[in-house]
Protein backbone atom coordinates (compact mmCIF):
# COMPACT_ATOMS: atom_id res chain seq x y z
CA UNK A 1 0.00 0.00 0.00
CA UNK A 2 1.09 3.41 -0.71
CA UNK A 3 -0.07 6.91 0.08
CA UNK A 4 -1.51 8.75 -2.85
CA UNK A 5 -1.23 12.94 -3.04
CA UNK A 6 -4.68 14.31 -3.36
CA UNK A 7 -6.48 17.73 -2.59
CA UNK A 8 -9.58 18.67 -1.19
CA UNK A 9 -12.18 21.49 0.01
CA UNK A 10 -12.74 24.51 -1.71
CA UNK A 11 -9.31 25.62 -0.93
CA UNK A 12 -7.52 22.48 -2.31
CA UNK A 13 -6.06 21.76 1.12
CA UNK A 14 -3.25 19.14 0.16
CA UNK A 15 -2.87 15.76 1.45
CA UNK A 16 -2.15 12.42 1.14
CA UNK A 17 -4.56 9.31 1.35
CA UNK A 18 -4.54 5.95 1.78
CA UNK A 19 -7.18 2.90 1.87
CA UNK A 20 -10.54 2.16 0.88
CA UNK A 21 -12.78 4.87 0.78
CA UNK A 22 -15.55 2.74 2.06
CA UNK A 23 -13.65 2.18 4.83
CA UNK A 24 -14.06 3.66 8.26
CA UNK A 25 -11.60 7.35 8.09
CA UNK A 26 -9.08 8.59 10.42
CA UNK A 27 -7.41 12.13 9.83
CA UNK A 28 -3.35 11.30 10.71
CA UNK A 29 -2.10 14.97 11.96
CA UNK A 30 1.35 15.91 11.30
CA UNK A 31 4.41 16.72 14.29
CA UNK A 32 6.03 19.98 14.21
CA UNK A 33 8.70 19.07 11.86
CA UNK A 34 5.35 18.83 8.80
CA UNK A 35 4.59 15.40 6.84
CA UNK A 36 7.72 13.68 7.22
CA UNK A 37 8.13 9.48 6.68
CA UNK A 38 7.33 9.00 10.42
CA UNK A 39 3.37 10.42 9.90
CA UNK A 40 3.45 8.91 6.78
CA UNK A 41 4.58 5.27 8.25
CA UNK A 42 2.15 5.71 10.91
CA UNK A 43 -0.60 6.40 8.25
CA UNK A 44 -0.23 3.17 6.42
CA UNK A 45 -0.41 1.25 9.71
CA UNK A 46 -3.66 2.40 10.50
CA UNK A 47 -5.08 1.90 7.16
CA UNK A 48 -3.75 -1.45 7.46
CA UNK A 49 -5.83 -2.42 10.30
CA UNK A 50 -8.87 -1.73 7.98
CA UNK A 51 -9.18 2.20 7.92
CA UNK A 52 -8.79 5.03 4.85
CA UNK A 53 -6.18 7.41 6.54
CA UNK A 54 -5.58 10.97 5.34
CA UNK A 55 -2.39 13.25 6.07
CA UNK A 56 -3.39 16.65 5.60
CA UNK A 57 0.17 18.85 5.01
CA UNK A 58 -1.18 21.91 7.46
CA UNK A 59 3.08 23.15 6.25
CA UNK A 60 1.66 23.01 2.71
CA UNK A 61 4.66 20.87 1.64
CA UNK A 62 7.48 22.49 4.17
CA UNK A 63 9.61 20.61 6.68
CA UNK A 64 11.70 21.45 9.35
CA UNK A 65 15.21 19.40 9.53
CA UNK A 66 16.11 21.37 12.78
CA UNK A 67 14.36 21.73 15.79
CA UNK A 68 14.71 25.95 15.33
CA UNK A 69 13.13 25.14 11.64
CA UNK A 70 10.36 23.11 13.13
CA UNK A 71 9.98 25.52 16.13
CA UNK A 72 9.83 28.39 13.16
CA UNK A 73 7.25 26.86 11.41
CA UNK A 74 4.55 25.75 14.08
CA UNK A 75 5.08 29.21 15.46
CA UNK A 76 3.94 30.66 12.53
CA UNK A 77 0.93 27.98 11.89
CA UNK A 78 -2.09 30.06 11.56
CA UNK A 79 -4.12 28.07 13.96
CA UNK A 80 -7.61 28.82 13.26
CA UNK A 81 -6.85 28.06 9.63
CA UNK A 82 -5.45 24.92 10.73
CA UNK A 83 -8.67 24.37 12.65
CA UNK A 84 -10.72 24.93 9.71
CA UNK A 85 -8.91 22.38 6.93
CA UNK A 86 -8.87 19.66 9.81
CA UNK A 87 -12.82 20.24 10.07
CA UNK A 88 -12.77 20.13 6.00
CA UNK A 89 -10.70 17.00 6.35
CA UNK A 90 -13.21 15.20 8.27
CA UNK A 91 -16.21 16.79 6.30
CA UNK A 92 -14.33 15.25 3.18
CA UNK A 93 -13.73 11.99 4.41
CA UNK A 94 -17.53 12.04 4.88
CA UNK A 95 -18.60 12.90 1.71
CA UNK A 96 -16.71 10.43 -0.36
CA UNK A 97 -17.52 7.54 1.46
CA UNK A 98 -16.41 6.79 4.99
CA UNK A 99 -19.35 6.27 7.57
CA UNK A 100 -17.19 7.79 10.25
CA UNK A 101 -14.45 9.49 11.02
CA UNK A 102 -11.71 9.48 13.83
CA UNK A 103 -8.44 11.51 14.26
CA UNK A 104 -5.15 11.14 15.64
CA UNK A 105 -2.09 13.35 15.96
CA UNK A 106 1.07 13.34 17.41
CA UNK A 107 3.39 16.27 19.15
CA UNK A 108 2.00 19.21 17.50
CA UNK A 109 -0.97 17.04 15.64
CA UNK A 110 -1.74 15.89 19.16
CA UNK A 111 -3.06 19.60 20.02
CA UNK A 112 -4.69 19.73 16.65
CA UNK A 113 -6.60 16.67 17.52
CA UNK A 114 -8.27 18.25 20.21
CA UNK A 115 -9.09 21.14 18.58
CA UNK A 116 -10.43 18.93 16.01
CA UNK A 117 -11.94 17.36 18.40
CA UNK A 118 -14.16 20.17 19.28
CA UNK A 119 -14.91 21.86 16.55
CA UNK A 120 -15.69 19.50 13.63
CA UNK A 121 -19.46 17.82 13.84
CA UNK A 122 -17.94 15.32 11.46
CA UNK A 123 -15.21 13.90 13.89
CA UNK A 124 -16.91 10.71 16.39
CA UNK A 125 -13.56 10.40 18.27
CA UNK A 126 -10.20 11.56 19.09
CA UNK A 127 -6.80 9.96 19.85
CA UNK A 128 -4.15 12.98 21.39
CA UNK A 129 -0.46 11.88 21.43
CA UNK A 130 1.91 14.21 23.89
CA UNK A 131 0.21 17.35 22.76
CA UNK A 132 -2.06 19.57 24.16
CA UNK A 133 -4.02 22.94 22.75
CA UNK A 134 -3.63 26.21 23.80
CA UNK A 135 -6.63 27.08 25.66
CA UNK A 136 -7.15 30.19 23.54
CA UNK A 137 -8.55 27.81 20.77
CA UNK A 138 -9.39 24.43 22.79
CA UNK A 139 -11.01 24.02 25.52
CA UNK A 140 -11.24 20.09 26.58
CA UNK A 141 -13.86 20.04 29.40
CA UNK A 142 -16.11 21.03 26.31
CA UNK A 143 -15.49 17.77 24.45
CA UNK A 144 -17.78 14.65 24.81
CA UNK A 145 -16.71 12.56 22.34
CA UNK A 146 -14.67 9.30 22.94
CA UNK A 147 -11.04 10.69 23.79
CA UNK A 148 -7.77 8.27 24.39
CA UNK A 149 -4.84 10.37 25.33
CA UNK A 150 -1.14 8.98 24.75
CA UNK A 151 2.14 10.64 26.92
CA UNK A 152 5.37 9.50 27.73
CA UNK A 153 5.76 9.34 31.86
CA UNK A 154 9.59 10.77 31.55
CA UNK A 155 8.35 13.81 28.50
CA UNK A 156 9.92 17.09 29.12
CA UNK A 157 8.32 19.61 27.17
CA UNK A 158 6.64 21.31 30.19
CA UNK A 159 3.00 23.08 30.12
CA UNK A 160 2.55 20.86 26.40
CA UNK A 161 2.69 16.83 27.24
CA UNK A 162 4.95 16.65 30.35
CA UNK A 163 2.94 15.05 33.40
CA UNK A 164 1.61 18.09 34.56
CA UNK A 165 -0.10 18.53 31.16
CA UNK A 166 -1.39 15.01 30.49
CA UNK A 167 -2.99 14.91 34.05
CA UNK A 168 -4.93 18.22 33.10
CA UNK A 169 -6.09 17.10 30.15
CA UNK A 170 -7.61 14.25 32.15
CA UNK A 171 -8.90 16.32 34.76
CA UNK A 172 -10.60 18.52 31.87
CA UNK A 173 -11.86 15.65 29.96
CA UNK A 174 -13.67 14.45 32.67
CA UNK A 175 -15.32 17.43 33.90
CA UNK A 176 -16.57 17.23 29.78
CA UNK A 177 -18.33 13.93 31.39
CA UNK A 178 -17.53 12.12 27.71
CA UNK A 179 -15.99 8.78 27.25
CA UNK A 180 -12.17 9.67 27.71
CA UNK A 181 -8.88 7.78 28.66
CA UNK A 182 -5.35 9.05 29.32
CA UNK A 183 -2.86 6.66 29.49
CA UNK A 184 0.70 7.56 30.99
CA UNK A 185 4.25 4.94 29.66
CA UNK A 186 6.78 4.63 31.77
CA UNK A 187 10.70 5.14 30.96
CA UNK A 188 9.56 7.08 27.45
CA UNK A 189 9.27 10.58 26.69
CA UNK A 190 7.84 12.65 23.78
CA UNK A 191 7.67 11.44 19.98
CA UNK A 192 8.21 7.74 21.65
CA UNK A 193 5.85 6.23 18.81
CA UNK A 194 8.41 7.32 16.47
CA UNK A 195 10.29 4.57 15.12
CA UNK A 196 12.42 6.33 12.66
CA UNK A 197 14.76 9.24 14.29
CA UNK A 198 14.64 11.60 11.33
CA UNK A 199 15.65 14.88 11.19
CA UNK A 200 18.33 13.31 13.14
CA UNK A 201 20.84 10.25 12.46
CA UNK A 202 19.83 8.39 15.21
CA UNK A 203 18.15 8.55 18.54
CA UNK A 204 21.27 9.14 20.54
CA UNK A 205 21.95 12.02 18.67
CA UNK A 206 17.60 13.33 19.39
CA UNK A 207 18.43 12.49 22.85
CA UNK A 208 21.79 15.02 23.01
CA UNK A 209 19.39 17.28 21.05
CA UNK A 210 15.94 17.15 22.95
CA UNK A 211 16.45 15.29 25.53
CA UNK A 212 13.95 12.55 24.37
CA UNK A 213 14.74 8.84 25.70
CA UNK A 214 14.93 6.61 22.99
CA UNK A 215 12.70 3.94 21.17
CA UNK A 216 10.83 1.04 23.17
CA UNK A 217 9.15 -1.29 21.03
CA UNK A 218 7.28 -2.71 23.84
CA UNK A 219 5.61 0.50 24.66
CA UNK A 220 4.90 1.57 21.47
CA UNK A 221 3.42 -2.03 20.83
CA UNK A 222 1.03 -1.30 23.74
CA UNK A 223 -0.16 2.08 22.21
CA UNK A 224 -0.68 0.92 18.89
CA UNK A 225 -3.13 -2.14 20.18
CA UNK A 226 -4.67 0.54 22.69
CA UNK A 227 -5.50 3.00 19.48
CA UNK A 228 -6.55 0.32 17.12
CA UNK A 229 -8.77 -1.01 19.89
CA UNK A 230 -10.47 2.25 20.34
CA UNK A 231 -10.63 3.40 16.78
CA UNK A 232 -12.68 -0.37 16.42
CA UNK A 233 -14.62 -0.02 19.24
CA UNK A 234 -15.84 3.62 17.92
CA UNK A 235 -15.59 3.51 14.27
CA UNK A 236 -16.27 0.18 12.91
Amino acid sequence: MEMAKVSFGDDAIPGYECGDKTLPGVIVLQEWWGVTENIKKQALYISSKGYRCLVPDLYKGKLGVTAEEAHHLMGNLDWPKAKGEICEAAKYLKATGAQKVGVVGFCMGGALTLIGAQHSDDMDCAAPFYGTPDRAICQPEKITKPVQGHFGADDNMAGFSDPTAAAQLAENLKAAGGDYEVFSYPGVGHAFMNDLPEPYPDFEARKASQGFPGYDEGQVTLAWQRLIAFFDKHLQ
